[in-house]
């Protein structure tokens, strides 16, 4: 079974299948926008340390992880350049603007990270669903190859954000929490239409 399966991501909603069609006669712009997220991903793990520097362990596993989305920024970068394409400007991610705004208002500091590794959690397993679907379904064998890399790799941090809230919050609260974010997700992707130029 994929690492990518939605029933070990837990995800609610499959993708469109109509997105990896789209996504494959729109390659500039869907590595354009992956390459963002990759920036973003990093982006975010040095917020999350910058706002919990206490959290050792959060720092412990996070650290790592900017390095490595910067280097997956650096890999995508690299392939849009073999392409002559060029990076453009940065997009509105939709998706997680929409994640965002259900983060819960006027609540404890302390209950916030739970929401937000949650969000990190989603997103990653989002991002690993449809890398998957890239590796699987683009005509160049190398563009498969490239995208099941990354697909293994999001499967891992989906997984570490999951462990780190279970480090820092009971299991059961995690596991509430987390089926509560998997229905706002699924609401979310109802609201979009599936984009080809688009991660999510």
């Amino acid at each position: 079974m994929s690492t990518a399966d939605n029933s070990i991501l837990g995800l609610k909603l499959p993708t469109d299948p109509r997105w990896a069609d789209l996504a494959s006669i729109s390659l500039e712009e869907i590595l354009t926008d992956h390459a963002f997220c990759e920036q973003k991903a990093a982006t975010q793990c040095i917020s999350l340390i910058q706002r919990y520097p206490d959290k050792m362990d959060l720092v412990n596993a996070l650290a790592p992880i900017v390095t490595e989305e910067w280097g997956h920024f650096r890999m995508v970068w690299a392939e849009m350049k073999k392409r002559g394409y060029t990076l453009g400007k940065q997009r509105k991610d939709d998706y997680v603007n929409l994640l965002l705004q259900n983060e819960p208002k006027g609540i404890p500091g302390e209950d916030k990270l739970l929401h937000k590794l949650m969000i990190c959690a989603l997103i990653e397993a989002r991002s690993c669903e449809r890398f998957r679907l890239l590796s699987e379904n683009l005509e160049e064998e190398m563009l498969r190859k490239f995208y099941y890399k990354f697909m293994v790799s999001e499967a891992g941090h989906y997984r570490m954000f999951i462990d780190l809230a279970e480090k820092y919050y009971p299991h059961d609260r995690v596991r509430h929490a987390w089926q509560q974010w998997l229905g706002i997700e699924e609401a979310v992707l109802q609201q979009l239409a599936p984009r080809g130029d688009r991660m999510h």
